[in-house]
């Protein structure tokens, strides 16, 4: 009998710790299963939007690409174009920096002698999408509510002074103030673009520090299995063709 009620009381044990280790595999399953999604399966994450030089060509400028060709005049945006996020997130406790990007852009450049004196272009909020669909639903819905903010736009609101042209191939960085509007909320942004002729449009690069707070944005985090910072970076890298 003795026996029998020690037999029964180890097997009550081993029932009792069975929860706890299910629980247990369940946690390291989960870790390790996002370790492998963003490790090995998702791929590395794309790399900020940038101008490539192409001044160290082997091709020298011809006479019609130097400094002293005109800009002057309306460009429009271009095939080739993108508008997108960056923001890290922990997943699992996994680091990860999520992206979301579109082509889906309109807008326009017009300058004046080596004055830029307006610039704008919106983008479609909606058509923005990551590697993963269930973070997309999140940001057209709860995060941006895209179907109540269908755009995002950004309007120059002090001229550029491109001073000397440089040739064709070379980038310059100068220093832009606009409106940022997202979430239906519009703030000033002040940042360092980059700029390059080639031999046939304008390309712009640069990116903004967004604080979700000043733009009355959620924070992105969902709470149990993702958790954000509380601001990200709007990143873009715009080519104009003349209108």
């Amino acid at each position: 009998m003795a026996g029998s009620r020690r037999r029964r009381r180890s097997g009550r044990r081993r029932w009792a710790w069975w929860p706890l280790g299910g629980a247990a595999a369940v946690v390291v399953l989960a870790v390790g299963g996002t370790f492998l999604y963003i490790h090995v399966i998702s791929g590395p994450t794309p790399a900020p939007l940038s101008l490539k030089p192409t001044s160290g060509s082997s091709s020298p400028a011809s006479a019609g690409d130097s400094a002293a060709t005109s800009v002057g005049g309306t460009w429009k945006i271009a095939t080739g174009s993108v508008v997108g996020y960056r923001v890290k997130e922990v997943l699992f406790g996994q680091n990860h920096v999520a992206v979301g990007r579109t082509s889906t852009i309109t807008g326009h450049l017009t300058i004046s002698g080596t004055t830029v004196t307006a610039a704008a272009f919106t983008v479609q909020m909606a058509t923005i999408k990551s590697d993963e669909s269930e973070r997309d639903v999140q940001f057209r819905g709860r995060i941006m509510d895209t179907a109540a903010y269908p755009t995002g736009t950004l309007t120059l609101t002090k001229p550029i002074a491109l001073g000397t042209l440089p040739v064709v191939g070379v980038v310059k960085s100068y220093t832009a103030v606009a409106d940022l509007t997202l979430h239906g909320q519009t703030r000033p942004v002040t940042f360092p673009l980059s700029a390059e002729r080639t031999t046939s449009e304008i390309e712009v690069s640069g990116s903004i520090p967004v604080l979700f707070s000043t733009w009355d944005i959620p924070n992105p985090s969902f709470t149990g299995f993702v958790t954000t910072q509380n601001h990200g970076v709007l990143e873009f890298l715009l080519k104009f063709a003349r209108s």
